[in-house]
């Protein structure tokens, strides 16, 4: 093998051409050629080594991809998310602020059952912290109400805004006509006792109905509950002069004292507005003249309304509520049973056609075949016309009265023999 051309058996590798021809000699006589072949065995030695980024291009490219595609999907999350929140955001402004809503009208009722006395602590204009007893609402059951109405869609929500406005404390108990254009301050301010959204009703009372009746009417015509009416009746003090004098504790305190007359109620009012609806008309109808002669017969206004409310049971029209009135002034001076069976009909449980013996023979301080004197309390609301006969009877000696069947009026008579004898003859006993 010549030094030029020398190759590699194996390997056909040309050293001559790869590496240039063997070094000259220097000066001092030694050969290069052993600095030369030391280079060649490092490059030799270095191509030996594998290159990563030679043996594995694919490590590079895959990696370039995962970080890519993370990139995309984490952008495609941020804006999902954002979508979302944006939708959460749009359905819940919608609700709160009654965007896009269809307009429909409900009426929805807020029983008093929603409500619960709580101690709260307010501030009057002079900085003065009091602690007040208070109506709170029980706003999960009024969002409830409202949701099932379709009045809102999101009851939590609703609730929140409730408990950041102090709605608990704002909404009265009462039934109301809402609109699904209404949003959460409007719902709030239209629930509330006076609004122009609370539901009115025309109900009409005439003379002669018993407390009893009245409020099972003000309950039938969804105004308030009969139980809490009578409650209110027996244990609430109402504050006028009439009513001085009569204890706590007995609903039937009220009774006379509710003025017959027709009434605009909101649905759904609370007892004690109810029933000082009727006391307040009563009040405003009772004049001082009227105080005056009561107090000149020694009379109680309690006791007038007492008189006047069995002249409205027993008189047949108005001529005859002055007769009437006198006999009963007249039995009450001489000692007397007044002897009315429109007071044993109110001790019944239930209303009669006709009394019978036995009934009138029950034993009741509201029988006044057997007591003497005025019963406990009057029997019905009477009209003006009974209350100034009251005030003001006819001066008779009539003892005794009876029904004319054929005439529809009453007959009076002075001794008992008239009056027995005609009774006879009417064949009533």
């Amino acid at each position: 093998m010549s030094d030029k051309n020398f190759r590699d058996e194996n390997n056909d590798y040309d050293f001559e051409s790869f590496f240039g021809t063997r070094g000259t000699q220097k000066s001092d006589g030694a050969s290069d050629t052993s600095r030369n072949f030391s280079v060649a065995d490092e490059k030799s030695r270095r191509s030996d080594i594998p290159n990563i980024q030679e043996d594995y291009p694919s490590a590079n490219k895959r990696e370039g991809k995962t970080g890519c595609l993370g990139g995309v999907m984490y952008f495609v999350f941020i804006v999902s998310v954002s979508i979302i929140l944006a939708c959460v955001g749009w359905m819940s402004a919608s609700d709160v602020f009654a965007l896009n809503r269809e307009a429909t009208t409900v009426n929805v009722t807020v029983p008093d059952s929603a409500f619960t006395q709580v101690q709260k602590k307010v501030t009057d204009e002079s900085g003065t912290v009091t602690e007040k007893k208070v109506k709170s609402a029980d706003m999960t059951q009024v969002a409830k109400l409202l949701k099932d109405a379709g009045i809102i869609k999101y009851p939590a929500l609703f609730e929140l805004y409730s408990k950041i406005s102090d709605a608990d404390l704002k909404i009265d108990p009462g039934t109301y006509e809402l609109s699904t254009q209404y949003d959460y301050r409007a719902i709030v301010k239209k629930m509330q006792y006076g609004s122009d959204s609370q539901v009115r009703t025309m109900v009409t009372f005439p003379e002669g109905f018993t407390m009893e009746d009245i409020f099972k009417k003000l309950e039938e015509n969804r105004i308030c509950s009969y139980d809490d009416l009578m409650s209110c009746a027996a244990n609430t003090q109402f504050n006028y002069k009439f009513l001085d004098g009569i204890a706590l504790g007995d609903s039937k305190r009220l009774e006379g004292f509710l003025f017959p007359d027709t009434y605009e109620f909101y649905q759904g009012e609370t007892p004690e507005a109810t029933i000082d609806t009727f006391l307040q008309i009563f009040n405003d109808k009772i004049t001082a003249e009227m105080y005056e002669k009561a107090k000149a017969k020694k009379l109680s206004m309690h006791d007038v309304i007492n008189i006047a409310s069995m002249i409205e049971k027993e008189a047949a029209n108005d001529s005859e509520r002055a007769q009437i009135s006198s006999v009963i002034y007249n039995r009450l001076s001489a000692g007397m049973p007044l002897g009315i069976d429109a007071t044993i009909q109110y001790a019944l449980p239930e209303h009669k056609d006709k009394l019978t013996a036995d009934d009138l023979k029950i034993e009741s301080p509201y029988n006044t075949r057997l007591h003497t004197g005025l019963p406990p309390t009057p029997i019905a609301s009477p009209g003006m016309a009974s209350i100034k006969a009251a005030l003001t009877p006819s001066a008779t000696n009539y003892y005794y009265y009876a029904l004319d069947k054929t005439a529809g009026t009453h007959k009076f008579f002075t001794n008992s023999g008239d009056f027995n004898a005609f009774v006879a003859k009417q064949g009533s006993y």
